[in-house]
């Protein structure tokens, strides 16, 4: 599979945010997650030794999916993490400084933003697409006002707070996909429990896609 975010995104749209992933159990989680479909994978900077794990799975599943950094905040942690083998690069909030550097070194930069306002500078900065963070008080009323004045090309991805149950509410508002953070993974799931949550998520997205 070609790793072109935007191609990815289109066939699935889901982000698997791994928070507190440890290398121990790096492997074995994600690749219970990549075989029951998931083929875009953050872990985030606060995890323990992520530049460790993302090291470790950009060697493991590089080559067909799309793994990065999540809690990015500074140009020196992108470096880190492109050093690394991290291709993608996912920011808490919208960082301006965060977005260019990861484009200036060919990485899929996904901002954190609120506002119309941060998601309008977060795509003049070159983001490939926008976090919606936190959803839980960015209601799907919200993202469809704002999807009419924003680039229909910039993609919007809900992440905080995404269930089976409200995923269709956000893409009727307009929403491209989704970051699936505790919903999809918490520390100390097991690879069965990770496979079980990310088929329920796989299938319930290409239902609302394609019903």
């Amino acid at each position: 599979m070609s790793l072109d975010f935007s191609r990815i995104l289109n066939s699935l749209g889901l982000i698997g945010i791994f928070r507190g992933l440890t290398p121990a159990d790096a492997e074995s989680v994600i690749t219970a997650a990549v075989e029951n479909g998931l083929r875009i994978v953050e872990i985030p900077l606060n995890s323990p030794d992520p530049l460790v794990s993302i090291k470790q799975l950009a060697k493991s599943f590089g080559k067909d999916v799309l793994v990065g950094a999540g809690t990015v905040t500074t140009p020196s942690e992108v470096i880190a993490v492109a050093e690394a083998g991290g291709r993608l690069i996912v920011t808490p909030y919208a960082r301006v400084d965060v977005v260019k550097k990861a484009k200036e070194l060919g990485l899929v930069a996904v901002s954190g933003a609120m506002t119309p306002t941060e998601i309008a500078a977060m795509y003049a900065a070159g983001a490939d697409a926008v976090k919606l963070f936190p959803a839980e008080i960015i209601p799907p009323v919200a993202i469809k006002a704002m999807r009419a004045v924003l680039p229909r090309k910039l993609p919007l991805i809900p992440v905080g707070g995404i269930t089976l149950n409200n995923m269709a509410a956000f893409l009727a508002a307009g929403a491209d996909g989704f970051g699936l953070g505790s919903a999809l993974y918490r520390v100390g799931d097991s690879p069965d429990s990770v496979a079980e949550n990310t088929a329920a998520f796989v299938k319930k997205l290409q239902v609302l896609k394609y019903m």
